[in-house]
């Protein structure tokens, strides 16, 4: 049992006046001074100056803004051990692929299981308690299964893990990007996203382990993969992901390869509707978005990424206008470079912007989309508010230090205009500690930082880099 004691401020993720339990704030259904009580894996109690029972763990949350648990709905883990090299640091979407496919396809267990736990360590520290992470990268002779090693990671971290199965089965010989050396044939990634399934996917509405399936991208698999995922998927009842309409150079592609924009050709193997998500979704025309409303087709908004690749900005504040489900994503850890939560939530709100003007969009329909709009995303529909009921997972922030001084009118907002330090003080997952003060509970940080430099050392040296 967890009692958090007299937050500061906590943002409900519901509309104001939908919950009535101490004092709401004018700014939305925000609540001031107030005690939260965990048991189990719920929260059971919400109000003012609550009992607590005995022997209860009691966070003094008299300094925090407590939010939902931030959610990550679109990742590349192994890509933490690939940041920032200098022949990927000024190329875009196409060369920066070529160039790191080369480094990639010599992935080993050992790389996996600790960039695993790097990426889920930087998140888990800047509030983020549920991600997925899409790994389509498979390389030949790997000694090892990778979905294991990517479970095993969150569970060592303590993190809500619903990651995809992802594939590739078009390389270079076939018109495709990747090297041949990291790429399955359809049968063998069918099988084994089956048995991946079968063995980690769990439907209940407060899973620690979720699965989805994920073909990479248009132009690294084969329509009749797409069709037989799409099968598959819906088979077990699991959900579907892919990339999509990043990059203008992926429309000539599709257009070239398959005669189709990228949309149709999704719509064509079955790869759209409410059980569907796409990645980035830059170069969605007018009637495209209006097919993903009427479909409730998701997308996963990768601000940090796209910019840094120049690829473009979503046209998120229509999205959200039309209906269409949103979430938010730090996107791969070598086109970000880093697996900012918080982070990424500013950097959405500037972006849009920048496109739309100061009226874009606001702090809390961004912190929504981080939130709420994640976890549906990702088949979590009792996450994404505190409310007495709801899952236990839940992000504490100080806001009483420097950088937040004169912006305290409204602190929920404040977390997205100010500050700089994205870092959580506590993190509660599934009703359990993760982070505490600061650090990990559960994982050694120094260990995760000397594992993930050997394993990245030792990819460059394979690679004939640096």
């Amino acid at each position: 049992m967890i009692a958090l004691k007299n937050c500061f401020c906590v943002m409900t993720g519901v509309p104001a006046g939908a919950n009535d339990s101490g004092r709401s704030c004018a700014a939305g259904g925000d609540l001031f001074g107030v005690d939260i009580l965990i048991e189990g894996n719920r929260i059971q109690k919400i109000g003012n100056n609550l009992h607590i029972p005995a022997g209860a763990t009691i966070i003094d949350a008299s300094r925090h803004v407590v939010l939902p648990g931030l959610v990550n709905t679109h990742h590349h883990f192994y890509q933490t051990l690939t940041r920032n090299l200098p022949g990927a640091q000024d190329a875009k979407l196409f060369d920066w692929l070529t160039y790191l496919y080369d480094i990639w396809k010599y992935l080993d267990p050992e790389a996996v299981y600790w960039s695993s736990m790097l990426a889920m360590a930087e998140l888990a520290k800047t509030g983020c308690t549920l991600s997925s992470d899409h790994h389509y990268l498979y390389p030949a002779n790997f000694a090892g299964d990778i979905p294991t090693l990517q479970f095993k990671a969150a569970d060592d971290v303590g993190l809500r893990f619903a990651p995809t199965r992802g594939s590739m089965c078009r390389s270079k010989k076939d018109g495709g990007l990747p090297p041949d050396s990291t790429v399955q044939d359809e049968d063998t990634i069918l099988a084994h996203s089956e048995e991946t399934i079968r063995k980690f996917h769990d439907a209940a509405p407060d899973a620690m382990h979720k699965v989805s399936l994920a073909p990479c991208s248009p132009f690294s698999v084969n329509e009749s993969l797409m069709r037989r995922t799409a099968e598959l998927g819906r088979k077990y009842g699991v959900r579907l992901h892919t990339h999509l309409a990043e990059t203008s150079d992926e429309d000539v592609y599709c257009i070239e390869m398959y005669g189709r924009r990228p949309l149709q050709l999704m719509e064509d193997c079955g790869l759209i509707g409410p059980d569907v998500w796409y990645a980035h979704g830059i170069y969605f025309n007018d009637e495209e978005l209006d097919v993903l409303a009427r479909t409730k087709t998701g997308v996963a908004h990768c601000p940090a990424s796209n910019a840094r690749l120049g690829s473009g900005i979503a046209r998120v504040r229509e999205m959200l206008d039309k209906g269409i489900p949103v979430g938010l994503a730090v996107d791969g850890s070598a086109s970000n470079d880093s697996s900012d939560m918080l982070g990424e939530v500013r950097q959405a709100l500037l972006l849009q912007r920048i496109r739309y003007g100061s009226h874009g969009i606001t702090a809390r329909e961004v912190l929504s989309i981080a939130t709420k709009g994640g976890a549906g995303i990702l088949g979590y529909d009792q996450l994404g508010t505190i409310t007495e009921g709801a899952i236990a997972d839940i992000a504490l922030f100080n806001v009483m230090k420097l950088e937040y001084a004169g912006a305290l009118s409204d602190p929920v907002a404040a977390l997205v205009f100010s500050g700089y330090n994205h870092g959580v003080d506590h993190l509660i997952v599934n009703g359990k500690q993760v982070v505490s003060s600061g650090s990990l509970v559960n994982a050694n940080e120094e260990e995760i930082l000397a594992n993930a430099e050997k394993a990245a050392k030792r990819l460059y040296a394979k690679a004939g880099i640096l």
